[in-house]
């Protein structure tokens, strides 16, 4: 299926102005990681963590106050998509369920009209919480290099570090807007925990496999059209595999739109980090890694 029947767009002639998009785009996102700094759910950061319904919620300022007599002050407290729906974290540790159950039982007593149910509970030593925060680096770090490795064996070298800038640029990119964004909608958590992770990993995946797409033909038309110059080659390769892109990116952005709107709070972090990352690393396959082989493989030329 062909989206579009024949474009002639000069996406290399426009590379300059997407280098200025992106480092734009990567300090955004710098300030936002630097500046406001990284949210880490329970899962990295080890602690105590309660998902409570309510029937008639009390103020938000009334359960934290509930919190600091019983010595936990300092607990992050939130509403969790629906205002009946109240999240208490706290970085208090104790033996088994007790911290839990300290929480429970003071909320009955201080709100004996506000009844409510647990939706969850979970609890995360802290040595557990660095140990998975070190492994998730460690998963990000060793997928890129890997994947450096394999695109640079399939083409050439150049090919794969133009792949793993890309891939680099897009994790920041992404890992900046969600910084910025979290907390902005009650309705959007985007902590920084292993669903995320779980994002960021299927990004990676998905954006390299997008650019896998448009090397593969670049080295096709090089072997075809051996007397044109590589800057024509790489535009005439961006523009055969447009309708592919468009498509393949097109349906995964309705799914995950699908998913932000009705897949509950559980999947919305996870659906609207890969849906930040799916246009970004759409973009890069095109202005990122394609415009780098073509200006490293001039580099080499003139240095021939």
């Amino acid at each position: 299926m062909h989206l579009f029947k024949k474009t002639n767009i000069d996406f290399m002639g426009k590379r300059n102005i997407a280098y200025a998009v992106s480092i734009f785009t990567l300090v955004v996102g710098l300030a936002g990681i630097f500046g406001k700094g990284m949210t880490f759910g329970i899962d990295f950061l080890g602690g105590t963590e309660l998902l409570l319904r309510f029937e008639n919620p009390p103020a938000v300022s009334d359960i934290r106050t509930a919190m600091d007599k019983i010595g936990f002050k300092g607990t992050e407290i939130k509403s969790f998509g629906k205002p009946t729906d109240i999240l208490i974290f706290t970085a208090q540790q104790g033996e088994g369920g007790k911290v839990a159950e300290q929480i429970r039982s003071e909320l009955q007593k201080e709100f004996p009209a506000s009844k409510f149910t647990v939706l969850r509970e979970d609890k995360i030593g802290p040595k557990i919480g660095e140990e998975l925060r070190r492994n998730a680096v460690y998963a990000v770090g060793a997928t890129m290099l890997l994947i450096m490795i394999y695109v640079g064996f399939r083409f050439h070298f150049i090919y794969g570090v133009a792949g793993v800038i890309a891939i680099f640029h897009d994790v920041i990119a992404t890992l900046g807007i969600i910084v910025l964004l979290n907390g902005v909608n009650s309705h959007l958590s985007l902590e920084i925990n292993q669903t995320i992770m779980a994002a960021f990993l299927t990004l990676i995946g998905f954006s390299i496999n997008d650019t896998v797409i448009v090397f593969d033909r670049i080295r096709e038309n090089l072997k075809i059209h051996k007397t044109e110059s590589l800057f024509n080659i790489m535009n005439r390769s961006v523009n055969e595999t447009l309708s592919r892109t468009v498509i393949t990116s097109g349906t995964v952005i309705l799914v995950l739109i699908v998913l932000i709107i009705f897949g509950g709070e559980v999947n919305r972090g996870f659906a609207f980090t890969f849906f930040i990352g799916t246009i970004l690393g759409t973009y890069s396959s095109i202005y990122v890694a394609s415009a780098i082989v073509l200006d490293m493989s001039l580099r080499q030329a003139k240095k021939k």
